[in-house]
């Protein structure tokens, strides 16, 4: 099997146990590859390779410089889209001719940073105070920890990488152990395109042995996080013993609702997409369906024929258009939701059970399943899933529609399907959500901020926004008095 080492300041480097851990391939549920079992003397390292990154050559670098690099590394991504597509396939399931675009795509991400990076102005604000000047500047933290989620992450990565390289800091990035070899090919391929040893570190391990000295770190000085409430809650009171400032991104349970005068079909489609192409595996899925009570045979039947066309398959293949879920443990939680919805009353409208596919019995592939007959207060309704269910609930009219669109302790993201402009302005206004998408779903930009209301986070990632999450602001103020009064009255001599 391939084995995968740390990689810290700038080269390959063995765990210092010499331990391994196993990575599955879970289109066939046996592994592929080995990464390092990191420890606290890794992170160590690591951390300490990126404070010397940032005291010396990717700090004192200009951010002229800096962004020279960053942009670059938009030409070496489509250089390799192949490799870091088949390692992102096999290594989290994700069909390769979604990872293929999705790693083209990321090339506009490095691309619009790098051209950002020395257009970070600060401001001369008109102070009130005669003979006093006072400038700001937006500087570094310093070294970043970011623990991205098995679902994207070489995606998720560059989504903290781009912004914060680009605002002077360097990183450690703590990949999760289902999926890890695309982020150290990434750090890789960035140490050979010029990027100072030590300004990008990866390391490799289980949550409690990486992530948790990471975090806890001394010279850590910001966090940046994707992934479960949960984690983001301990990380979040980990940060606070320290006052480390944090971006959480951690989930939703994003309602899309359909009124009455949508474009059926095209909110079928756009409802499948927003779903089942990443087989329920994205934080903004769009898990809960509110579809009007007039409308809602109609929209199932169109809904089920959309789905029902998804191709179950190979990952690697260019004819399949869902792979199987992350792991057999992530296989059985989901399960676990489905069935317990039906002991609670819920009908299995489509799939519902274990794929029997031919060749796809040693994988962890669930048919793309529809419930009906829910409502808003069972748990297949309020908890996120991550798995390619969708729980389908009626309403009757809007206010009812927003209610239960609201009644979730998530907010990242909401949708809704209607012909009627004015309702459509009115709605998106009072959906509490970081993101609504008006006769759409799951779209993101480089160029866009994305984060989450509620327990869906802090922060936010992408546009112009994210770079502020990678700085802090200083006041310099320069006293232009020619004599400094007494303080007390009483002249010197």
């Amino acid at each position: 099997m391939k084995r995968f080492d740390h990689f810290i300041n700038g080269q390959w480097t063995a765990p210092a146990t010499g331990n391994y851990l196993d990575s599955e391939n879970p289109a066939t549920g046996k592994p592929w590859s080995q990464i390092a079992q990191g420890t606290e003397a890794d992170v160590n390292e690591a951390v300490a390779a990126a404070q010397k990154a940032f005291d010396g050559e990717w700090g004192a670098m200009t951010a002229t410089r800096r962004g020279e690099l960053i942009w670059r590394m938009g030409d070496v991504l489509l250089q390799n889209v192949d490799k870091l597509a088949e390692l992102e396939t096999l290594d989290n399931g994700r069909i390769l001719s979604d990872m293929k675009g999705i790693v083209g795509y990321l090339a506009e991400f490095f691309r619009y940073y790098g051209g950002l990076a020395d257009k970070i102005e600060g401001a001369v604000p008109p102070v009130e105070k005669p003979n006093y000047f006072n400038y700001t500047r937006h500087e570094p933290f310093g070294v970043v920890a970011a623990l991205v989620p098995w679902n994207s992450p070489l995606l998720l990565t560059v989504w903290k990488l781009a912004p914060g390289l680009a605002a002077g800091n360097t990183f450690v990035v703590k990949p999760h152990e289902f999926a890890s070899a695309g982020a150290l090919e990434l750090a890789s391929l960035m140490a050979e395109a010029g990027f100072p040893a030590g300004t990008v570190n990866v390391v490799t391990g289980l949550g409690q042995d990486v992530g948790v000295p990471l975090v806890a770190h001394p010279d850590v000085r910001k966090i940046a996080f994707t992934g479960g409430d949960v984690a983001g809650r301990a990380i979040a009171k980990s940060a606070a013993d320290d006052f480390k400032p944090i971006t959480l991104e951690l989930g939703g349970k994003s309602p899309n609702i359909i009124f009455a005068d949508a474009d059926l079909d095209a909110a079928a489609k756009g409802t499948v997409m927003g779903m089942f192409t990443t087989n329920g595996q994205a934080c903004v899925a769009c898990s809960r369906v509110l579809v009007h009570k007039d409308v809602a045979e109609k929209f199932n039947e169109r809904l089920i024929y959309h789905t029902s066309a998804a191709r179950l398959g190979d990952p690697m293949s260019k004819d399949t258009d869902m792979g199987p879920l992350i792991s057999a443990s992530h296989f059985d939680r989901v399960m676990g939701f489905v069935n317990e919805a039906r002991e609670q009353g819920a009908s299995c409208i489509l799939g519902g059970e274990k794929s029997t596919r031919e060749g796809l019995e040693a994988g962890y592939f669930l048919e793309p399943t529809i419930l009906g007959n829910i409502t808003n207060d069972m748990r297949i309704a309020q908890e996120e899933v991550f798995g390619p269910v969708m729980a389908c609930l009626t309403f009757e009219d809007e206010e009812e529609a927003i209610r239960i669109a609201n009644d979730t302790r998530y907010g990242l993201g909401a949708g809704l399907w209607t012909e009627d402009m004015r309702r459509a302005f009115r709605v998106s206004n009072r959906l509490q959500a970081g993101s609504v998408y008006v006769n759409s779903f799951r779209v993101v930009s480089y160029m866009s901020p994305f984060g989450g209301y509620k327990q869906s986070g802090i922060g936010r990632e992408n546009g112009l926004e994210a770079i502020r999450e990678y700085q802090q602001t200083k006041s310099v103020w320069f006293n232009l008095n020619e004599d400094a009064p007494a303080p007390f009255g009483k002249p010197y001599g």
